[in-house]
């Protein structure tokens, strides 16, 4: 039952974000404690243009190929160093979270399919 309510709430917070929940776990690895309102949505905002640019890189067999696996690092990279509140995020904060991303990335979309149900 537990499960079912966090599901509920995730789902529920999601609605309240506008976000996917992909998006929203990518939104969550980006958070930081000291955003204020404006800096929350510029992340939200981060969250949803990564993922839409991540869909043309995560090909079938994705995983297996260096250079694929690179493609999706370098994306990630591309949309966080200039997207992110510089006032917040440090090139440091920017590297970290971008590895946490892709770490998600590569574990959520193991399997191109993944792709079908997180738009």
């Amino acid at each position: 039952m537990d499960l079912a309510k966090d599901l509920d709430e995730e789902e529920e917070r999601a609605v309240k974000e506008g976000l996917t929940e992909d998006e929203l776990a990518i939104f969550d690895l980006l958070q930081k404690d000291n955003l204020n309102p404006d800096d929350t949505a510029k992340v939200r905002l981060v969250s949803k243009e990564l993922l839409e640019k991540l869909k043309e890189k995560l090909v079938p067999g994705w995983r297996d190929f260096e250079p694929l696996r690179a493609g999706v690092k370098i994306t990630i990279s591309d949309v966080l160093f200039p997207r992110l509140p510089e006032t917040v995020y440090t090139e440091q904060d920017c590297e970290y979270k971008g590895m946490e991303i892709y770490n998600f990335v590569y574990e959520r979309y193991a399997d191109s399919r993944m792709l079908v149900g997180a738009y």
